[in-house]
This record gives C-alpha cells, sequence and structure tokens, in this order.
C-alpha cells in the first residue's frame, strides 16, 4: 500500500461519511430531516451496541482512535451540550457558549463506564432536544449563539445540521467497525 493510500484508508476511517461543511444555509425541509436524524440516533446505537460486552465495547474504531465505549459517552457528552447550546440561543441573544475538550473529557473516569448510563441520556436528551427543535418556525431556526473556540456564530438550523451529521458521523465509525470484525 502506498503512502497515498494509506492517508486515505486513515481518513476514511476517520470520517466515514466525510466532513461537515459549515456556512451552509437550510431549508426547513432540511432541518425537518436532520430533527429526524437526531430522533433515530438513540434507537440506532442502542440497538447496535446495547449488548455488547467489554470486548467489543473497548475495541477502536480505528488505529489511535477512541474506544466504542468512549465514543457512546462522546456523543452523550457532544449532546448535551449541544442540547443546553440550543436552549441558550433560544432565550438569550445570540449567546457566547462555553467549550469543552472533548479529548480530555472522553479520558474522565465516566468514560471507562457501562454504556448503558449514556445511552439512557441520549435517548431521554434527544426526546427532548426533538421536542424543542421540531416546534421552531424559520425565526426559530435562525436563532444564533457564538463559538469562541471556532470564532463562528451557528443558526439553530446549521447547529441541527452539524449533530445529524455528528450523529451519524460516530453510528457509522461503530458500524463499520462492526462490518470489518464480522459482528454483525
Amino acid at each position: 500500500m502506498n503512502i497515498g493510500s494509506s492517508t486515505q484508508d486513515f481518513n476514511a476511517l476517520r470520517y466515514p461519511i466525510g466532513t461537515f461543511t459549515f456556512g451552509q444555509s437550510y431549508s426547513t425541509a432540511e432541518t425537518s430531516q436532520h430533527i429526524v436524524g437526531l430522533d433515530e440516533l438513540p434507537i440506532k446505537l442502542t440497538e447496535l451496541v446495547g449488548k455488547w460486552g467489554d470486548d467489543r465495547l473497548d475495541t477502536p474504531y480505528r488505529p489511535e482512535g477512541w474506544t466504542v465505549r468512549q465514543l457512546v459517552h462522546h456523543v452523550a457528552d457532544s449532546h448535551m451540550n449541544g442540547y443546553i447550546r440550543t436552549k441558550l440561543a433560544l432565550t438569550e441573544a445570540n449567546p457566547t457558549i462555553k467549550p469543552y475538550e472533548e479529548g480530555d473529557w472522553a479520558t474522565l473516569p465516566d468514560s471507562r463506564l457501562d454504556i448503558a448510563p449514556s445511552l439512557v441520556i441520549l435517548r431521554s436528551l434527544h426526546q427532548r432536544w426533538v421536542a424543542v427543535l421540531s416546534q421552531l418556525d424559520e425565526a426559530g431556526l435562525a436563532r444564533t449563539f457564538y463559538h469562541p473556540g471556532s470564532g463562528y456564530t451557528y443558526t439553530l438550523a446549521e447547529q441541527a445540521a452539524h449533530y445529524a451529521w455528528h450523529s451519524e458521523h460516530h453510528y457509522q465509525h461503530i458500524n463499520r467497525l462492526a462490518e470489518r470484525n464480522g459482528w454483525k
């Protein structure tokens, strides 16, 4: 295998559905599809990994990547932050949100716990998040928050798209690991 294909293989493992493109605008129909993706993630993820043992959960999804266990906990951590950012944007004028160090969070002691608490969090959290997002009109979806880490201002429509991508991105990390290892 040459260097080019090795890099290509690594990128395919790292970004199984490609990278997210910031700065796009989304129609209400597209946002509705993103909300459906958020609604479906907890069930899809639970069906995929809910009965896995420690041997599978402690397998990295790629070389030098997080384990499945860390990914599940990361999705819960990330989406809790996303939900809070949604509520801040709906109740304040372009609030500046608090970034967090996701890589550091993935090494804290709770990242080694059973995944059941994070799967329960995701199911409950997404139920609430979808309830909020699905009731927003164009003006609500145009509400914004500022992310000082990226220097970027997000609309809630773009945030919904980003988290729908994030959901599928990490789901596919795990799904493709399962396919590669014959676990499906």
